[in-house]
């Protein structure tokens, strides 16, 4: 046996071994997701993605993650960067609704932000400044609304008519019936991510994006 037939041998068999490897781990998600929908049976739809919902992506997507959040969370804030990670990579294939879950105290005006934002078409560039300056404004017990404006000011916000905007009723409407969402499905907790309408368990970073990859190589 020559060198060549050596080297010839030894790429075939890396091959298999990295082919084996690919097809154990793609069998191994399939087996977890299928635990994961037996566990988790989708909801009713209609209880995830209202019309009124900020959303990312073709509404007609194969692929819809509905993230339930909240504006001073730390964990949705660390958790902003994922997401925007998973709409760099499925542009097409994904779409990603925002629910608003109002648990802390300031939460609800921080929506209110949020809400008069997207009137302006700055809902992106605001909810992004809120989440990088959270630290700033989003003290549990004493919020700092004061700087949270500020800081949607510096993004783009036209406060002055923002301030008569986050009274519109259809803004409080969007919110109730967030939060009447909220209680319906349980949800107890932020952020809170259902795949295509199953609630995710237990995820991390590098888990949610592998969990999006396999639903959109299986769509």
């Amino acid at each position: 046996m020559n060198r060549r037939t050596l080297l010839i041998g030894a790429s075939a068999l890396g091959l298999a071994a990295f082919g084996g490897g690919a097809f154990f781990l793609n069998r191994q998600r399939q087996a977890e997701a299928e635990a994961v929908a037996a566990a988790n049976p989708a909801v009713d739809p209609a209880l995830l993605v209202r019309p009124h919902s900020p959303s990312f992506g073709p509404e007609d997507a194969p692929v819809t993650l509905v993230e339930f959040f909240d504006p001073s969370c730390e964990a949705c804030r660390a958790y902003h960067p994922v997401v925007e990670e998973i709409r760099r990579m499925f542009p097409y294939q994904v779409r990603i609704v925002f629910r608003y879950t109002l648990f802390h105290e300031g939460s609800d005006e921080a929506a209110r932000i949020l809400e008069a934002a997207r009137m302006q078409n700055k809902f992106e560039p605001v909810l992004d400044a809120l989440f990088e300056e959270q630290p700033g404004w989003a003290v549990h017990g004493s919020p700092e609304m004061d700087v949270a404006w500020e800081i949607a000011a510096n993004a783009g916000l036209d406060v002055e008519r923002a301030e008569t905007d986050k009274l519109f009723p259809g803004i409080t409407g969007t919110l109730n019936q967030d939060m009447a969402d909220v209680e319906a499905l349980g949800i107890r907790q932020t952020p809170t991510f259902f795949l295509n309408g199953k609630r995710l368990e237990n995820f991390s970073a590098e888990s949610l994006i592998a969990d999006v990859r396999f639903a959109v190589e299986n769509a």
